[in-house]
């Protein structure tokens, strides 16, 4: 069905627009399709298609992961990136059964730790150096490179215990031979959040930027808080990452007031926050509207940002999923 959508106010696009056109294909056209039928959106706010930046859908692969349809468009969500559930040893599993066959663009993050999250912290992907097989990542990112939009390392306590910041060093030494960004989760220690941060460059992603947790949040000290905001301007990205445990609405909130704005806000949507507190993407971009968020960045974090990271930009604003361009629509008073 060919649509001309009319009558509704654009946000987050780089151009003015009144009128869109959506071909059959559910891509943008400059003139109606023959017989398209008109959309009176009544007003509505309008913004493309949304990317989450942080999520786990390697379903049946972890026993963490939702499927992607349950994270993707019935949410949305266009676009998505896998934040590594999977490691080298089992790559070709979220590739075959997920990405390729997904009706949203997934990317994915490879987890530095070869197993990834096949038993979530149960099994943690990082107890050792046996953990690590360099050679085996190195090769599969380059088998990959289509689909893996950088590396992930889950540097806490809980994953690493008493190896510390070793690993996150060598997840960035991959990404910096691979020329891709590293994701780092943040949290607990060791390592501390400012060994993290010493390690970090530009276009480098930090998830769970708002937690609040014991000596692992960015408002522990106002040192801490200086690099952070000093790490930000330089362009290390700050990402949401809500999870279940990962997301203060006061570290929100101080930030947000201080002109501290997140790159991307993402849901780290697994099996254990879908039925809350995470729910879906709308959710959490609702309660960074709450704690002060402006509805423009707000929607640049759901849609420019994130989409150009996982390689489904599009032109004018618009960001292409699983090879069409969709719309969809937030409310600025949702909470």
């Amino acid at each position: 069905m060919s649509l001309t959508l009319k009558n509704f106010r654009p946000v987050g696009f780089n151009d003015p627009v009144d009128v869109i056109h959506i071909g059959p294909d559910g891509m943008i056209r400059d003139e109606a399709a023959e017989g398209a039928v008109p959309v009176d959106c009544g007003g509505a706010y309008l913004s493309a298609g949304w990317s989450d930046l942080h999520v786990h859908v390697w379903h049946g692969g972890t026993d963490i992961s939702v499927r992607a349809s349950e994270a993707g468009r019935a949410t949305g969500v266009t676009s998505m990136a896998d934040a590594g559930s999977a490691g080298e040893a089992n790559f070709h599993g979220l590739r075959e059964y997920v990405i390729d066959p997904a009706a949203e663009t997934v990317r994915a993050f490879l987890n530095i730790g070869s197993i990834g999250l096949v038993a979530c912290n149960r099994v943690p992907e990082l107890i050792d150096m046996r953990s690590i097989d360099i050679d085996r990542t190195l090769a599969v990112i380059e088998a990959n490179r289509d689909v893996i939009c950088g590396i992930k390392v889950r540097a806490s306590g809980v994953i690493v215990g008493s190896w510390g910041i070793t690993p996150a060093k060598i997840a960035k030494r991959i990404a910096e031979m691979c020329e891709l960004p590293l994701m780092v989760h943040v949290g607990e220690p060791p390592p501390l959040i400012d060994e993290v941060f010493d390690i970090l460059t530009p276009g480098d992603i930090v998830t769970h930027c708002f937690n609040g947790k014991r000596a692992g949040s960015i408002r522990d000290t106002p040192a801490l808080w200086a690099q952070a905001r000093q790490l930000s301007d330089s362009g290390v990205r700050m990402d949401i990452g809500h999870g279940a445990a990962s997301f203060d609405f006061d570290v929100a909130r101080r930030a947000i007031s201080e002109g501290f704005k997140p790159w991307s806000i993402s849901t780290d949507l697994h099996l254990r926050n879908i039925a809350g507190p995470v729910h879906d993407l709308a959710t959490t971009a609702s309660k960074l509207l709450a704690v002060g968020l402006g509805l423009e960045d707000a929607v640049t974090a759901i849609t420019t940002n994130p989409a150009a990271l996982s390689g489904s930009a599009a032109p004018t604003g618009w960001r292409r999923g699983g090879g069409r361009i969709l719309p969809s629509s937030i409310s600025p008073t949702a909470t």
